[in-house]
């Protein structure tokens, strides 16, 4: 990594991007703030967008309208993969509509490239007035409350969890799973909080992602409920059969928040690296 790099990562300290983050309530404006900002890799676009999740959960709200500043930012090729998938999931999840404003002409050409292939309007706009102007024309979705409705029983999810007890392995099987929402998200998670509650223990989890599908709605949601899953009851996780798109996900989040995929392809190889973990815990 070169000195620029280094430099551009070391100064995105949790204080810095708590700066360009700003809720104007009155207006149920997030304004997002990336003026004159390089990032330069995949590892600063996560720190970011970890930290824009975080904020936007302590406000109490899910819902807000975005709005961009990309005034003389630079985004390296390297990091834009993960700058378009963290984007499209935080929009997803709590945007009621985007609007982007003084991007350069290298950014505009790949944010439309992005809206392109991705389905969604770019609302490039030339000044921050005209973006506020465009946002306050459209409707809030705060008073329409959405009650998701559940897509799996409980007796369903219970179904899904095992436990080898001599090999201290709690099993959860996500395959031809669904999760469309915080509510699919939030049934499973408290199926599994409670089963390792019930033994008073922690344990390896193995986990079983073959062909699990989670929205990009669902995506912010998962993140932390799984965060704090693994704090808690985990000694070490490892995950198999993930798709190239859930693999993905949980890659980029890796990065930034202080945990290995530890994804392998196949059941065998994931169990023989839960050993390898049990060894090095024991050296």
């Amino acid at each position: 990594m070169s000195d620029e790099d280094l430099q551009a990562r070391t100064a995105l300290t949790r204080t810095v991007i708590d700066g360009r983050v700003r809720f104007q309530d009155d207006l149920q404006i997030m304004e997002v703030d990336f003026s004159d900002l390089h990032l330069a890799c995949s590892a600063d676009v996560n720190a970011f967008y970890d930290r824009i999740e975080e904020r936007v959960a302590e406000t109490g709200e899910d819902l807000w309208f975005f709005m961009v500043n990309y005034s003389g930012s630079r985004i390296d090729p390297g990091a834009w993969f993960a700058f378009s998938r963290r984007g499209k999931v935080l929009n997803k999840a709590h945007s009621m509509g985007s609007v982007r404003f003084d991007a350069s002409d290298a950014t505009r050409r790949q944010i439309e490239r992005d809206a392109g292939t991705e389905k969604f309007d770019a609302n490039l706009l030339a000044d921050r007035d005209s973006a506020i102007e465009r946002l306050k024309s459209l409707p809030s979705k705060r008073r329409k409350k959405i009650v998701h409705q559940p897509n799996y029983t409980r007796e369903e999810n219970e179904a899904r969890v095992s436990f080898i007890p001599d090999e201290q392995i709690f099993e959860i099987d996500l395959s031809d799973i669904h999760l469309q929402h915080s509510r699919d998200v939030n049934d499973i998670y408290d199926v599994l909080e409670a089963q390792i509650e019930a033994t008073g223990q922690r344990w390896f989890f193995l986990i079983n992602y073959n062909n699990c599908r989670i929205d990009s709605s669902a995506w912010v949601q998962w993140a932390k409920r799984g965060k704090a899953f693994n704090i808690g009851g985990s000694l070490g996780t490892v995950r198999y059969e993930a798709g190239s798109e859930t693999e993905a996900d949980i890659r980029l989040r890796a990065e930034t928040q202080g945990f290995r995929p530890n994804i392998r392809n196949t059941r065998e190889e994931a169990l023989q690296r839960i050993a390898e973990m049990k060894t090095e815990t024991a050296g």
